[in-house]
This record gives C-alpha cells, sequence and structure tokens, in this order.
C-alpha cells in the first residue's frame, strides 16, 4: 500500500478528502505524515484527530532555507513515502526535497492551468479573477510539481462552468467540490501505475 505525505498550510479539507478516501477503501494508500509550515493551522488538527503523524516545519523552525529543505527530505525519508501531496500548502518546496522526490510530488489548484496560476494565484482570488475575465468555465488541476509555482507536466484536469448567477463564492464552492474528487482520481491512477510497474 503507497503511503502518502500530505502538506497544507491552512484548513485542509483536501487533506480530509484524501484521510477520508484512504480509510474507506477508495484510494489504496495511507496518509502517513501530514506537514504544515503553520502550526496552527487546521490541517494539523484534521490529521491528529486520525492519529497521523504531524510535523511543524517552517521558517521559525528552520530559519536557513536550505536547513528547511532538509528537514522535510529527512521527514518524507523517514516515513518512508511513495508519494507527496500539496493540498493547499503556501510554500515552495526546496531543491534537495524536488530532487529527492521526482514525478512523486504533485500539487492540486483551483483553476485550469497553464490559466490562474503562479505567484499571487490562490484560494479566492484565482475565482475572483475568472469571474473578472469573463470567462465561461473554471476547473481544477493536479500537476507534478517543478520549482516554480504551478508549472509541472499536468495529470488532470476537470472543468466547471462558470453559471450566470454565479458568485465568487458559489463558483469557489464548486471548483472546490470538483477538486477534491479529482485529487483522489488523479491519485487512484498514480498510486496504482506505481503497484504495477512493481515499485
Amino acid at each position: 500500500m503507497s503511503k502518502l505525505a500530505i502538506l497544507a498550510s491552512h484548513g485542509g479539507s483536501i487533506l480530509q478528502t484524501v484521510v477520508d478516501a484512504c480509510e474507506a477503501g477508495t484510494l489504496a494508500a495511507e496518509v502517513v505524515l501530514v506537514i504544515s509550515n503553520n502550526s496552527d493551522s487546521h490541517a494539523l488538527a484534521r490529521a491528529r484527530d486520525h492519529g497521523i503523524k504531524t510535523l511543524h516545519l517552517s521558517a521559525s523552525t528552520h530559519p536557513e532555507p536550505e536547513l528547511l529543505d532538509r528537514a522535510i527530505r529527512c521527514a518524507f525519508d523517514q516515513a518512508n513515502v511513495d508519494w507527496v501531496v500539496l493540498a493547499g500548502y503556501m510554500k515552495r518546496l526546496g531543491k534537495e526535497t524536488l530532487s529527492a522526490y521526482p514525478h512523486r510530488i504533485i500539487n492540486t489548484h483551483p483553476a485550469l492551468l497553464p490559466k490562474y496560476g503562479g505567484k499571487g494565484y490562490f484560494g479566492r482570488s484565482v475565482h475572483q479573477a475568472v469571474m473578472d475575465a469573463g470567462d465561461t468555465e473554471s476547473g481544477a488541476t493536479v500537476h507534478f510539481v517543478t520549482g516554480d509555482y504551478d508549472t509541472g507536466p499536468i495529470v488532470s484536469q476537470v472543468r466547471v462552468p462558470v453559471k450566470p448567477q454565479d458568485t465568487v463564492e458559489s463558483l469557489e464552492e464548486r471548483v472546490k467540490t470538483a477538486e477534491r474528487k479529482l485529487i483522489v482520481s488523479s491519485l487512484t491512477e498514480l498510486v496504482g501505475c506505481k503497484e504495477a510497474a512493481g515499485y
């Protein structure tokens, strides 16, 4: 069974979705580690409620970026993780971690990348940008993580129509619902491919 590490900065709703899928047997994996850069994040509380190991790793625990990068990579190594999921994680991973886990770190983003991706596009600002542009559809993307925000190869996407009566809040809620389903289906496929390859 594949072992997952999840990094989250705030509420942890996507984390909860993945944990629920694992516990229900929908996803043949186990969340073994949750890391947050925010010691007060609800994501850490959610993980503790399920008996999952948690760590707070940030600039306050490791002021030197290189040491923080190494601490994150070492945490993954010690937990023997197979996949890493960035689920609302607001920081960029360092080179050491990225090079140690190539094509095994994925991120979920609430837009149809490459549109509305990169620095500054997070949370409600993404949906506000979609509405301001007058787009007729939005969606969510799961992609592999590289050195820059929201730029890695796309794993999967789901499209969500923008309705004439939509507000930023209503669009955000529908995209979030689609995003949660997408991360589970994407992980299911990735975990299955890894196991079929025998590694």
